[in-house]
């Protein structure tokens, strides 16, 4: 034991196209200040650079699973997700992270805290965050979950094993309700100014607005919509009056230090043909809508998990904005193909619509996950007196 330090385990995992830091809910202190101060400083925040720990200075590198034994009879293990700010000492709970979820599944069963069962365990995760249980289909071989397989995600390098997660049961997670205002489409008035916009909550809730509607095409660059700070500064004030509409704030001006990850904000358009950030040319027939994503107040490189989730769930309500600018043809298939800027994510999506009633009824993504490392990360004892 170091004199100046306290190691705690921990192991760093890609889940699809994110990256975060996995603890066993008993590792860590059970007092929440406690926790939180452990965690801050095991990812080395607040510091843009997260030089001082394991942090990758990214917000999709920034992100945090905490697993234990579940504690609802309907679930295998409990999943808490953080999002780790490396501005500020602030760790968001309110929401979750689809990519880092599909890692949650192989964790449980490396760890032992599911059975592991050959060809491939089913592991039913309770999101703490939401207490709504999605359900991931794990490839398993000699007791471990398997890392190599052929299956490609856009945004991830070469192939690995492909896990199947369904997320139907995750809507309205967060308000309540598949549509939150009990409309296909609200208006929000924001810098003087009327958009329209679609709020839904599958996975994460989010904010749909169509590209031309802010002045967009909407196959612009990740840097290009960043770069163009007027258009941010649109963006926020948007997202701000639905976080009120959602009931995650209650006033407009507290929405980004409150509730800086959800509700996501989605800009979408109809099929059209790009280059992705790694130089892939994206197709116009190959995809059914372009979508560029908004979270923790920056552009996301690629697409997250619950908003593909979202997205999955919007294209499926008649009227939403998604379902406007979709491929009219995708309306009646099983999966949505949504184009972002690392490329293309399917979702399968298909829904029970009766009278005004609309259940999600299956809401499935494919992901590939890995161990990176495991081990111990050493805090500072005088990091644990300090206030968060």
């Amino acid at each position: 034991m170091h004199p100046d330090m306290n190691a705690y385990r921990c192991a760093i995992i890609r889940g699809g196209t994110s990256k975060g830091i996995f603890f066993l809910k008993n590792e860590l202190p059970s007092d929440p200040q406690q926790r939180d101060r452990v965690i801050l400083a095991a990812f080395g925040s607040p510091d843009v650079r997260q030089i001082d720990g394991l942090g990758g200075a990214d917000v999709l590198t920034s992100k945090l699973a905490i697993v234990a034994p579940s504690s609802s009879p309907d679930a295998d293990v409990d999943y808490t997700f953080g999002q780790v700010s490396f501005e500020r000492p602030f760790i968001d709970y309110k929401g979750n992270c689809g990519n880092i979820s599909s890692a949650v599944g192989g964790f449980a069963v490396d760890e032992g805290l599911v059975p592991a069962v050959e060809p491939v365990t089913t592991v039913r995760i309770r999101q703490t965050n939401s207490n709504t249980i999605l359900v991931a289909e794990v490839p398993v071989r000699e007791g471990k979950a398997c890392v190599d397989g052929n299956y490609h995600i856009d945004g991830v390098p070469g192939t690995g094993a492909k896990v199947v997660i369904d997320w139907s049961h995750t809507v309205g997670g967060l308000t309540g309700h598949l549509l939150p205002t009990g409309h296909a489409k609200d208006t929000i008035v924001a810098e003087g100014r009327d958009y329209i916009v679609s709020l839904v909550d599958a996975g994460n809730p989010l904010v749909f607005i169509r590209a031309e509607d802010l002045g967009l095409i909407g196959t612009e660059t990740t840097a290009q919509i960043e770069s163009d700070h007027n258009l941010m500064r649109t963006i926020q004030a948007i997202r701000s009056q639905a976080a009120v509409l959602l009931g995650l704030v209650d006033s407009p001006d507290k929405a980004a230090e409150e509730s800086p990850y959800n509700p996501f904000f989605a800009i979408v358009s109809p099929p059209a043909s790009y280059e992705a950030l790694n130089g892939l040319h994206v197709d116009a027939r190959d995809i059914d809508l372009v979508s560029r994503l908004s979270f923790m107040l920056k552009m996301h490189k690629t697409y997250p998990i619950t908003g593909t989730v979202c997205t999955g769930a919007a294209g499926r309500i008649p009227n939403t904005v998604v379902w406007d600018v979709m491929r009219p043809e995708a309306r009646r298939n099983g999966t949505l193909r949504i184009g972002h800027p690392g490329g293309i994510v399917p979702v399968e999506a298909e829904a029970a619509i009766e009278g005004d009633t609309i259940r999600m009824t299956r809401l499935g993504v494919y992901r590939t996950a890995r161990r990176i490392m495991d081990g111990l990360v050493y805090i500072r004892k005088s990091v644990l007196s300090k206030e968060v």
